[in-house]
């Protein structure tokens, strides 16, 4: 209904700041489709409130695997593994989409791409898989120093891209890393995004590489749901694919580590009956194995090596972090 002082239905910003704060209201203007009529309410706050929440979220794992960061850390984009170089694409296309989006004021635009991102891109992929490297791999370990580097390069991003709409928050998480009385967010420009990040090829062939993944996702929710595994790592998928040239994509980067399992079996042979299969993917079939092995008391693989080191209970890849620790 049409808000009407008479009716008394009218929402007030300053209850809505008391409430959520004035970052909520900021992220609801900014959400809104100025070209049309505005709607506003309870279960509609509640919504922005959400997408407040899974931003906050992103920047809280940035800031705690940030910790400690070195420069010296730094590696250069040309040595990052593909995964770290897919996520340098992915910001120099957003880099495009945000500055000519606050060019045109257009807002909706601005927010929606970077909140997609966020939550699709970094919470349910990028951060998910690189969960493993950040919190178990030695320090100098490259997976994790490229790891760390485009977090880094994600962190200054993202704080500048978002700050003219969350202006406290982003004013936070700013101190938050670089503290000080003449530190702030809203006196650093938007960083400047080298060309060369963009990399179609690398970008077409990891999009086929999601492809798959989501059907071996897809299987191994259905295994969870049956109470079978309780979690991704419980698994050894066998994984038939019909295409040869997708065959070979999937074996040239580290599946198993993709799929958060703690192996797969990658096969060209033809798709059994029983496998898993989305609709929407063609030529992919998704066999359930368990893993065979213990499970690693530090990284939570299970591998058959687990028990065989001078660590027990621990897998070759942590036994030998111990060592170096």
């Amino acid at each position: 209904m049409k808000m009407s002082k008479s009716l008394g239905n009218t929402v007030a910003p300053e209850q809505i700041i008391k409430q959520y704060g004035a970052d909520i209201l900021r992220l609801w203007v900014a959400q809104s489709d100025y070209t049309a009529d505005l709607r506003i309410g309870p279960e509609i706050l509640k919504n922005v409130a959400d997408s407040y929440r899974r931003l906050r979220n992103t920047m809280r794992f940035m800031l705690g695997n940030l910790a400690g960061w070195d420069d010296g850390e730094r590696v250069n984009p040309a040595d990052m593994p593909e995964l770290e170089r897919w996520v340098l694409h992915r910001l120099a296309e957003l880099d495009h989409v945000v500055r000519k989006g606050y060019g045109a004021y257009d807002f909706q635009g601005v927010f929606q791409a970077l909140f997609q991102f966020c939550t699709v891109d970094l919470s349910s992929f990028y951060f998910d898989i690189r969960k493993d490297s950040l919190y178990c791999d030695s320090r100098d370990d490259l997976t994790r120093r490229a790891a760390r580097t485009v977090l880094d390069i994600l962190f200054h991003r993202l704080t500048t891209w978002l700050a003219p709409i969350l202006v406290f928050t982003m004013e936070d998480v700013w101190l938050t890393r670089f503290p000080g009385e003449d530190s702030s967010v809203h006196l650093v420009d938007f960083p400047e995004t080298p060309a060369d990040w963009l990399d179609e090829p690398l970008a077409a062939k990891w999009a086929e590489v999601r492809h798959v993944r989501r059907v071996v996702t897809a299987a191994l929710e259905v295994q969870r749901r049956d109470k079978v595994i309780g979690a991704s790592l419980e698994a050894a998928p066998i994984v038939h694919v019909r295409d040869a040239n997708a065959l070979e994509t999937l074996k040239s980067v580290p599946f198993a580590d993709i799929c958060i399992t703690s192996d797969v079996v990658l096969s060209g042979d033809p798709i059994p009956a029983e496998a898993f299969r989305l609709p929407e993917t063609e030529g992919v079939g998704v066999v359930f194995e368990k893993a065979q092995g213990e499970k690693c008391q530090r990284c939570w693989k299970i591998l058959p090596d687990v028990g065989t080191h001078q660590h027990s209970g621990v897998c070759g890849r942590c036994d030998r972090v111990l060592q170096d620790t």
